[in-house]
């Protein structure tokens, strides 16, 4: 690397361990930052010389990059923004910190995927979905799968495993010339009723979908997801073990299954290692607390929350609100989430927007009860199992009461 890369690397390194040392969070953006303040090239820099996989989505993307990297582990040491700091800042730290890998699989946030397949030339990209996501300040769902469709149009070079149940996704990838498609399945479809090329109704049926108006229509899936395992382009069928919940998270693994195929690795050589990943950055952690396991579980727009609830057991959920900044601070979203399945559990809200969450129960028909306190919580549930599902800031706070007191 050139003397000023080194020179920004070491100090984005030291910035992100003082960081780290001072309690002050894990270093994994300020490091990046400063770095490229030194050096606005140093992505680049530290990019050149890795096999790089970029992993992007509206949801899902910070487990599938996790399984990803574990899977890729295979070939090599890894390096990876495990702590899901997905834009260049969290990209560079994490590049500085590994050192000299052979390979890297990086999370990144969609809004920022153009720029960081520019600046990192990465050997395979994965699309995951798309859909509506902090409402104040993101781009709607067309806008943000033209863009996608934009980048990789310029970049021809670069392999392409995408979701084949997700209208916008094949949209956004029909351009690329090499494409492995994905099946994992897709529950929420309310972000793709309209085909983004041609604006017709976009019709489904047992798992097919087709636009009305024009050619685009779901392709076959090399990878699909059959029962508690996965179906690999070859016809063979590989059970997938998991520590982690949910069928959501087979389908993550089918996707980290594709991705580590286009570097050679075998699902047999790398099935295994998934089932190492017991936890990501605290989701889906357990924590045992005065005679209650407590699980908890992300949940940050109207798909992921559907699919918590898909993981969730019947058992006490504490649901918990915020809105601040990292969350988006319009809360209508909750509108799009039929809460229904809660109705035959004891349920608890908390959080600093728990009366906005108050009134969408109150209108679902499901019964609460507020508290002011994760503690008050814990005294409200009896011993057993207490589900925790909420959004970034508010599952912070709630790690951070766990942590505090561990």
């Amino acid at each position: 690397m050139p003397l000023r890369a080194k020179v920004a690397t070491s100090v984005s390194k030291t910035a992100a361990a003082l960081s780290r040392a001072a309690g002050r969070g894990d270093g994994s953006v300020i490091g990046g930052w400063i770095g490229l303040k030194i050096d606005p090239e140093l992505l680049t820099h530290l990019a050149t010389g890795r096999a790089i996989a970029l992993v992007s989505g509206t949801n899902g993307k910070t487990t599938t990059t996790r399984l990803t990297a574990a899977a890729m582990e295979v070939l090599g040491p890894v390096a990876t923004n495990s702590f899901g700091a997905n834009m260049p800042t969290g990209h560079t730290s994490a590049l500085a910190k590994a050192g000299s890998t052979p390979f890297a699989v990086l999370e990144v946030d969609e809004h920022y995927l153009a720029r960081v397949i520019e600046e990192t030339n990465p050997r395979v990209v994965a699309l995951l979905n798309l859909s509506r996501d902090q409402l104040d300040r993101a781009k709607e769902v067309a806008m943000m799968a033209q863009m996608w469709k934009t980048a990789l149009a310029a970049h021809q070079d670069v392999k392409v495993v995408a979701n084949a149940d997700d209208p916008m996704v094949v949209w956004a990838a029909s351009g690329s010339p090499y494409v492995v498609w994905f099946s994992a399945g897709q529950r929420w479809h309310d972000d793709s009723f309209v085909c983004p090329q041609s604006g017709h109704p976009i019709e489904r049926h047992q798992g097919d979908w087709w636009c009305t108006g024009c050619p685009l229509r779901r392709p076959r899936a090399h990878w699909q997801v059959e029962e508690e395992g996965v179906v690999d382009p070859r016809g063979d069928w590989h059970l997938v073990k998991l520590q982690l919940p949910g069928t959501v998270n087979i389908g993550n693994a089918a996707t980290a299954l594709a991705v580590v195929a286009e570097f050679g690795v075998h699902p047999l050589k790398a099935l295994p290692y998934l089932a190492t990943v017991t936890s990501i950055a605290g989701r889906y952690a357990q924590v045992d607390r005065e005679g209650r396991n407590i699980r908890l579980l992300l949940a940050k727009n109207p798909a992921s929350w559907l699919e918590a609830f898909d993981m969730a057991e019947i058992a006490p959920t504490l649901l918990s609100i915020n809105a601040r900044d990292p969350d988006g601070l319009d809360t209508s979203w909750l509108y799009d989430v039929d809460f229904a399945p809660l109705r035959n559990r004891p349920v608890l809200i908390t959080g600093d927007r728990a009366y906005d969450l108050a009134v969408r129960l109150e209108v679902n028909g499901v019964p609460f009860r507020h508290v002011t306190s994760f503690d008050q919580a814990l005294q409200g549930v009896p011993p057993g199992r207490l589900e925790v599902i909420a959004n970034y800031t508010a599952f912070q706070d709630i790690r951070s009461e766990l942590d505090r007191v561990n």
